[in-house]
């Protein structure tokens, strides 16, 4: 404020009584720190003196005090703007020049000096195992299962693996040691990020940092991934929805039709031969999709209003049942000595106490004991539904909460590893996930 003179001048008429009424184009000129404008609307007031800002439609003269929070509210949300959008440019900035790389360290990478990727040996090595095997004609869903036989700990010492991470490794330019700048963005106040397709512009830099898998196995990869990705239309096509879809009214199969027009419509097998043997109409494939969008954003947004009660009686009723197995008492003790003692070894690691080469034949000893031990608890658990159950349900929460905060577009990995099965309506869509949860969605009559 020391250096407005034009302000303090003002501010000085106005302790001298020669002026009650000021009138300001909007806040930002009024004062650029939210703290400021605060202590000098507070004097005005004291002094008796309004203040209208036209922008914003607030004059001071008719607030209350409750709606003095208001107006805080507005020069903080005007203040944390105006921070973004210095920050944006300044990356955007760095981004043309190719110099902004990333700000996290995907798997198989370490960040140093805060900009910089460098290779963690032991998780490269998984990273050119996965592409190599999904050449090799192995499946995302198949890859994800031997993770997880393997004992193969995420960065967070979880043994949990999915199709979306994989696909994600899979399409992951950086492997290949480039950079694509700006895949996501944010949107205006209040802030959401969002995958970008196309609404700002994106920068591709080559040859960041070092690569992982050679342009050569990335480019098949590609290549593969693009050719899987094509339908084949027609009775024996195999669509995201195909074997999902459940009539509630009668329990047949719904079945995909393409109208003349080229829209996609599910609709329930006796319904197609005729329509008043069942009430389950043509679905438009669109409204289904919409509808699972609308039940995953809700379950991200309120997880632990929905999920967490659900692990936390499905834990309770596993550890009852358990209690009275010694067998199992071992077994679960076991595999959680063997889970710190791999944390160990990767932190010795990390500080840089222990050698490749002695931490890949460690990590490589305690994962094969790992997974004797899981293999050991599956036959133990074998006949045990609940145990099946809360296994399910773990990973259900667990693609959730490292899901997207928010979902814009349809998602085929992530609507694979959640939706077990689909019971159809003429009005709702119920969506069974794995691990038992059911979440209702009505079928708009605009999406009908």
């Amino acid at each position: 404020m020391d250096r407005r003179e034009d302000f303090n001048r003002l501010m000085a008429d106005c302790r001298k009584g020669r002026i009650d009424r000021v009138l300001v184009k909007s806040m930002s000129r009024f004062s650029r720190n939210t703290k400021d404008c605060l202590a000098a609307l507070r004097e005005l007031t004291r002094l008796g003196v309004t203040v209208q800002f036209e922008k914003e439609n607030i004059d001071t003269g008719t607030l209350t005090t409750e709606l003095m929070v208001s107006v805080s509210g507005s020069l903080a949300q005007q203040e944390s703007i105006s921070i973004s959008q210095n920050s944006h440019q300044s990356y955007r900035r760095r981004m043309e020049r190719g110099e902004f790389i990333t700000t996290k360290a995907p798997y198989g990478y370490r960040l140093v000096n805060r900009r910089d990727l460098e290779i963690v040996p032991e998780e490269a090595e998984i990273i050119r195992w996965v592409f190599d095997a999904y050449l090799g004609g192995k499946s995302a869903k198949d890859i994800a299962n031997e993770l997880i036989r393997r004992g193969i700990r995420d960065r967070k010492g979880n043994v949990h693996w999915t199709t979306r991470e994989i696909y994600y490794w899979l399409s992951n330019e950086k492997y290949v040691g480039d950079t694509l700048c700006q895949k996501t963005y944010k949107t205006g106040f209040p802030f959401v990020q969002k995958i970008n397709q196309g609404e700002v512009d994106q920068f591709y830099v080559e040859g960041t940092h070092p690569a992982i898998v050679s342009r050569e196995v990335f480019d098949k990869a590609q290549a593969l991934r693009a050719m899987k990705k094509k339908k084949i239309y027609g009775p024996d096509g195999v669509y995201p929805l195909s074997r999902k879809m459940c009539c509630g009214i009668c329990g047949f199969t719904l079945y995909r039709h393409v109208t003349r027009k080229g829209s996609a419509t599910w609709s329930c097998g006796r319904h197609q031969r005729k329509a008043s043997n069942c009430a389950t109409g043509p679905i438009p494939e669109e409204a289904i999709y919409a509808a699972f969008l609308r039940m995953y954003n809700k379950l991200r947004l309120h997880e632990g209003v929905i999920l967490r009660p659900a692990l936390s009686q499905m834990d309770s009723l596993e550890t009852a049942l358990q209690r009275g197995n010694p067998a199992m008492l071992e077994v679960n003790q076991a595999i959680a000595q063997a889970t710190e003692r791999g944390y160990k070894i990767s932190k010795l690691r990390a500080n840089g106490l222990l050698d490749a080469d002695a931490c890949a034949a460690q990590m490589a000893v305690n994962n094969a004991q790992l997974t004797q031990l899981r293999a050991k608890r599956r036959r133990l658990l074998k006949n045990d539904d609940i145990g099946e159950a809360a296994e399910a349900l773990r990973q259900t929460a667990d693609t959730i909460r490292q899901g997207p905060e928010r979902l814009e577009k349809f998602d085929e990995a992530l609507f694979a590893e959640l939706v077990e099965q689909i019971v159809a309506s003429p009005t709702a869509l119920r969506f069974r996930l794995y691990g038992g949860i059911e979440v209702t969605e009505q079928i708009g009559e605009d999406e009908r």
